[in-house]
């Protein structure tokens, strides 16, 4: 695709990111198990909340403005940020700190930075001493309740894959800006015992969670989503580190990082989109993850991590993530937020809804394909 094709359909993308309005969070307090086991939580629907779904579409929508290298979106997130100030945060979690990853680069441009670098410094130290973990030091998978902005879900004892986008990289990026050896040290720390308990050596691929009371990765399966959040989410971690990294742990994730995409390139779907179950071809094809996928391979190419062997998949999985953007910039065939599942019928169960990751992660992918 053209870089005018590109720019069309992102430009696009955002216009509907920052216009999905708010939710209806009260709803949450009634809704159905059954609507829960599908993803249907009013909380993470909308740009509003301050909450994992939208602090991945922010960080979406700050690749871009650094990209265009201005502040062209600075008014949106000032406005974000401080009407959630004023409204209070929700109880801490690992969820909730996602709006904190872009916030750390955001605070040098906004207005009082003074109390949002101090909120990010507490988040950060509470990161270190107050978030519950699990056994080995794990950064346990705590959410928020639902129906209950002031409430948590502890999912004892677990560890999520989502955790290293969510949580880790800020902690990561706050270790470098304030020169915190212990911050970047605890992130090393977090991903390798994320690849130790995730990564199937077998499959080359990422289960979504461990739990170590179970002593197992609960379904087995292998989610799309879920790989994508390493696919992407260690690329952004590599580059951020730069040269301040161990030069043996940099090799050990790119070589998980290319063991990764040498399974997810052999799983594509002819579309160029991923299934959302990866290994189960009757699963339907997901967008979100597809984009994160993408976003990951691309950067991969052009850290010269990966050869160019990958570049045709990448392109035909930016084919396919375009023809899955509506007229009014909504992506389409996005997976609602997903718990941990038990079995592949719990992820392919989930609904398909408009979702802020959705129009993050495609962002990121468009973004990265431009030339």
């Amino acid at each position: 695709m053209t870089n005018e094709e590109l720019l069309n359909n992102i430009h696009l993308v955002v216009d509907k990111l920052m216009n999905l309005g708010g939710s209806d969070s009260d709803k949450d307090k009634s809704v159905t198990q059954a609507d829960r086991e599908k993803g249907i939580i009013e909380r993470d629907f909308g740009i509003k909340e301050w909450d994992w779904p939208q602090g991945v579409g922010l960080y979406g929508l700050n690749k871009l403005q650094e990209f265009y290298g201005d502040n062209r979106y600075l008014s949106f997130f000032q406005e974000w940020y401080d009407n959630n100030m004023e409204i209070g945060l929700p109880s801490r979690n690992i969820n909730t700190t996602t709006p904190f990853l872009p916030l750390v680069s955001l605070t040098e441009s906004m207005n009082h930075k003074e109390k949002y670098e101090k909120l990010c410094l507490e988040r950060a130290d509470w990161l270190m001493n107050g978030l519950a973990r699990t056994k080995e030091g794990g950064f346990q998978h705590v959410t928020s309740a639902i129906g209950d902005r002031n409430g948590i879900t502890l999912n004892d004892s677990q560890i999520w894959v989502d955790t290293l986008v969510m949580t880790v990289l800020f902690l990561n990026k706050m270790g470098l800006k304030y020169n915190k050896q212990s911050w970047i040290d605890e992130s090393v720390h977090q991903f390798l015992l994320h690849i130790k308990y995730l990564y199937d050596k077998q499959s080359g691929l990422f289960y979504h969670g461990w739990s170590f009371n179970r002593n197992d990765n609960f379904g087995g399966v292998f989610w799309c989503r879920g790989n994508s959040w390493f696919t992407y989410g260690v690329m952004d971690y590599l580059e951020a580190c730069g040269d301040n990294i161990n030069s043996g742990f940099r090799q050990y994730l790119i070589d998980t990082f290319r063991a990764q995409v040498d399974a997810l390139l052999k799983l594509q779907a002819p579309s160029g989109l991923w299934y959302t179950v990866l290994d189960d071809p009757d699963s339907y094809e997901e967008v979100s993850g597809s984009a994160g996928i993408a976003a990951g391979i691309l950067k991969g190419i052009k850290a010269g991590v990966l050869d160019s062997s990958c570049q045709a998949a990448a392109d035909k999985a930016i084919e396919a993530i375009c023809a899955n953007i509506s007229d009014d910039g909504t992506v389409l065939n996005v997976s609602a937020g997903t718990g941990m599942g038990m079995d592949k019928e719990h992820y392919k169960n989930i609904a398909i809804m408009p979702m802020a990751y959705g129009q993050a992660l495609t962002l990121a992918a468009l973004c990265e394909a431009l030339q």
